[in-house]
């Protein structure tokens, strides 16, 4: 099994599910970005309080902060050499600041139209067609140029986000055992 895996793919795609049943199976940690930013606003520190405020008003971490909070939770030990990360790197420029060196990286694919379903059948209160067009706008912007980097140095598996939890999981499945992928 490959040690370092990333799982990239529009919101919607499943990417925290399909991350959870992977951590599980290959009994790996599942490192979020998302999970490790709302941990770190919690805390009465410095750093809590300016990304407890970043998060209030909507706005994303700096490319600078969220690198070395990423290189600091996979300096840990129990992510040396094998981990699965969920939400990192997001741009170019994150991956220029630090590169976890990925071995693997799952692109779970899922149309706009299809994301746009997901996130408004979950029916959260931010989840607006405005809203969820804006964030996929953004999410292409950024992320594209991932997805083409990771491509051009022949790490990226193509998965098929359609499907149930349990069917995309096992095209995942598949794909590290050697499979084909979709």
């Amino acid at each position: 099994m490959k040690g370092k895996i990333l799982l990239i793919g529009p919101q919607g795609s499943g990417k925290s599910s399909q991350g959870k049943l992977l951590s599980e199976f290959l009994k790996v940690p599942l490192i979020s970005t998302g999970d490790i930013l709302r941990d770190l606003a919690k805390q009465d520190t410095e750093q809590g309080k300016v990304i407890r405020m970043i998060m209030g008003e909507g706005r994303l971490v700096d490319d600078q902060t969220i690198s070395q909070i990423v290189k600091d939770r996979l300096t840990k030990s129990d992510c040396q050499s094998r981990f699965i990360m969920d939400g990192y790197p997001r741009t170019l420029k994150q991956l220029e600041y630090f590169d976890p060196k990925f071995d693997a990286v799952f692109y779970l694919e899922l149309s706009d139209e299809e994301a746009t379903d997901r996130l408004m059948r979950r029916g959260r209160g931010d989840d607006t067609q405005e809203a969820i067009a804006q964030r996929l706008k953004l999410y292409h912007y950024e992320t594209d140029p991932i997805i083409a980097y990771y491509q051009q140095k022949s790490l990226l598996k193509g998965i098929d986000g359609c499907g149930t939890i349990e069917q995309v999981q096992q095209r995942i499945r598949e794909v590290l055992n050697g499979g084909n992928q979709k």
